[in-house]
C-alpha cells in the first residue's frame, strides 16, 4: 500500500520503521538533520536485521524539518521532552487530514482528547508546556501507538535491530477509525504486527508502568533491571511505585491486566539491561522524566491521589539530570 510518510527524527525506531515501510512500497520521507541527514542523502538508510542480515532502502527521501512538506502521515519516532519544541514545524507537515502518530514513550500529550468523563480535553502542562503540541499539531490528527521493537542507531544512515515487530496502534477515541486502518495494514505489509486497539490508553499503560518504575531507579542506582528486581529493597521501591501508579490509572479509567507481582516478574526476566534512562544519564543527555513520571505525578494531582513515592523518585532523579546536564557529561561507573 503506497502511503505518503514523514518520519520525524531518522533515529533508531525511525530508521526501522522507514526502511521497511518504504521497501514495501511507501514513499517515505526521513526528516533528519547533521551527519545522519547527510549519510542518509547521500546513500539511503540501511536496517541490520537480528540474523545479521541487512536491508536497504537507497532512494528515499531526505530532508530538514523546514524543508519537508505536508504528508498524509507524519511518524513522530523522536523523544517526548524533543517534541514540543518543533511543533509549530510538525504543523507544518500537515494538511487538513493528515494523522500524526505518536511514538513516544510515556503518557501523551493528547490524553485527555475524546475521553468521556469530567477531565475531557485537560491539556498536560508536565509533557505539553505552553500548550504548544496541542496548538501546532492539533489532537484531532494524532493516532497513538505503542511501540514494543528495541533497535539501535549504530552509525549515521544505518540502524541495527535488537529485536520486535510489534506496534499497537489505536485512535483516542476508541473507534477503528478508516486512517487507523489504512495505516495499519501498510504497516502489516511491511512485515510488522500491528493491532488496532480499542483502548489506547490501556495499552500504552502496560509500557508505561514499567518505565516509570524501572527508569528512574535505574538512573539513580546504575543497576540493570535484574538487579533491581533481585534486591529485596528496590523491589519493594518498585512494587510501591507501581501500586501508586496503578491507582492513579485505575482512577482515570485504566484497566491493569496483570498484578505488579508478574510486572516485575517481567521486567527480571530481560535480565542485565540498562534501561535508556540510564544510558542516557552516562551520555549525559536530557531525561524522559517528564513523559514517563513527571506526567503521572500530574494525573495523580488531577483526579486527587496522592503519590508520595513516585514523588520522592521523581526528586532525586531530576536532581541528577540536572548535575549531569551542568558538568555536560555522563555517569558512567565502568
Amino acid at each position: 500500500m503506497s502511503l505518503n510518510i514523514a518520519i520525524v527524527g531518522a533515529g533508531a525506531i525511525g530508521g526501522y520503521l522507514g526502511v521497511k515501510l518504504a521497501l514495501s512500497g511507501c514513499n517515505v520521507t526521513f526528516i533528519a538533520r547533521g551527519e545522519n541527514l547527510k549519510a542518509i542523502q547521500a546513500n539511503g538508510m540501511t536496517l541490520t536485521l537480528e540474523d545479521g542480515t541487512s536491508l536497504h532502502a537507497p532512494q528515499v527521501k531526505a530532508c530538514t524539518i523546514d524543508e519537508a512538506t505536508p504528508h498524509d502521515y507524519v511518524f513522530l519516532t523522536m523523544k517526548s521532552h524533543q517534541v514540543s519544541p518543533v511543533a509549530e514545524q510538525i504543523g507544518r507537515l500537515c494538511h487538513d487530514n493528515t494523522a500524526v502518530v505518536t511514538l513516544q514513550n510515556g503518557v501523551p500529550w493528547w490524553y485527555f482528547y475524546n475521553l468521556v468523563g469530567e477531565y475531557q480535553d485537560r491539556q498536560l502542562s508536565s509533557i505539553d508546556p505552553g500548550g504548544a503540541q496541542w496548538q501546532h499539531i492539533g489532537p484531532q490528527r494524532v493516532i497513538g501507538a505503542v511501540v514494543y521493537p528495541a533497535a539501535e542507531l549504530v552509525a549515521p544512515g544505518v540502524v541495527k535491530l535488537i529485536e520486535g515487530n510489534r506496534f499497537t496502534l489505536g485512535e483516542p477515541s476508541g473507534e477503528k477509525s478508516e486512517r487507523v486502518t489504512q495505516l495499519a495494514q501498510a504497516m502489516i505489509a511491511a512485515g510488522f504486527k500491528t493491532p488496532v486497539s480499542t483502548d489506547i490508553r490501556s495499552e500504552l499503560w502496560v509500557k508505561l508502568w514499567g518505565n516509570l518504575t524501572f527508569n528512574p531507579v535505574s538512573a539513580l542506582t546504575h543497576a540493570t533491571l535484574e538487579d533491581i528486581c533481585n534486591f529485596d529493597l528496590t523491589r519493594n521501591l518498585a512494587a510501591r511505585m507501581m501500586a501508586e501508579a496503578q491507582t492513579v490509572g485505575e482512577k482515570l479509567g485504566v484497566q491493569f491486566k496483570i498484578s505488579i507481582d508478574k510486572r516485575i516478574a517481567g521486567a527480571q526476566a530481560v535480565g542485565a539491561h540498562k534501561t535508556s534512562m540510564l544510558q542516557d544519564i552516562e551520555h549525559g543527555k536530557a531525561l524522559e522524566l517528564e513523559a514517563l513520571l513527571g506526567s503521572v505525578i500530574e494525573l495523580g494531582k488531577i483526579c486527587n491521589m496522592p503519590t508520595p513515592t513516585l514523588d520522592s523518585v521523581y526528586a532525586m532523579t531530576r536532581l541528577l539530570e540536572q548535575s549531569v546536564l551542568r558538568r555536560g557529561k555522563g555517569l558512567s561507573l565502568d
